[in-house]
């Protein structure tokens, strides 16, 4: 996704990066990108209704992730994470997020991010809601695009 564009990505959270993300190389640490993922991809769950992180019985449990870096990011820059889903299954969903630094228009870094949804008291996997898998859909890329 090194070449992956702004335009490839249907959804965006702008995410201030903070003083303490630099580490001593005096970039945004690694371990932070991650950060910027889970933040991304779960304000979107939320904002749009579909996961509430303190009554929801069945919730989505990170179970891969992976994060590819082409430049760096440091503060006081201004991350804006692009989502998109390239994958909805049964009970799992990958998402494909590229992180772009203020106005730039090549990714900074670029990786994925698989949910599986599971119920809350079982930790058993069960399908994606039916809610979740019409929002996810709107943001989906067709499968021989991703």
């Amino acid at each position: 996704m090194r070449d992956a564009a702004r335009a490839d990505f249907p959804h965006f959270l702008a995410v201030p990066t903070r003083w303490m993300d630099n580490d001593a190389y005096q970039h945004v640490n690694n371990v932070v990108y991650y950060s910027y993922f889970d933040t991304a991809v779960n304000q979107f769950l939320i904002s749009r209704g579909v996961l509430n992180i303190h009554a929801d019985r069945v919730v989505g449990l990170v179970v891969e992730n992976a994060c590819s870096y082409f430049s760096s990011i440091s503060f006081p820059d201004i991350v804006h994470a692009g989502i998109r889903v390239s994958k909805i299954g049964n009970s799992s969903v990958r998402y494909e997020l590229a992180l772009f630094r203020n106005d730039e228009q090549k990714p900074a870094a670029a990786g994925h991010f698989v949910h599986v949804y599971v119920d809350r008291d079982s930790n058993r996997s069960v399908p994606v809601p039916e809610a979740v898998r019409a929002l996810l859909a709107t943001i989906a890329v067709p499968q021989n695009a991703a």
